[in-house]
């Protein structure tokens, strides 16, 4: 029983946890509300071409992320 409790707790923060976008992939990318996977891609292959976001802000270099983008995912996201 305690271990089904864990399980479940696990799971739970799992949902709340942000995404890192220095690190995730496309397939976890997608997970965050408003990015799907022509986003998604474009991310990992800006990341791969510039190297790591410094800050949140910076995924504005995207293209197709636009300031609007980055203010509804901000809770959803982090550059750690």
């Amino acid at each position: 029983m305690k271990k089904l409790l864990a399980l479940m707790l696990f799971a739970c923060l799992s949902l709340w946890a942000a995404v890192n976008v220095n690190t995730a992939d496309v397939e976890t990318l997608t997970q965050i509300k408003g990015i799907g996977p022509v986003k998604a891609k474009a991310i990992v292959d800006y990341r791969k071409a510039h190297g790591r976001f410094k800050n949140i802000e910076a995924l504005q270099n995207v293209r197709g992320i636009g300031p609007k983008t980055v203010e509804k995912i901000r809770s959803e996201v982090t550059v750690k």
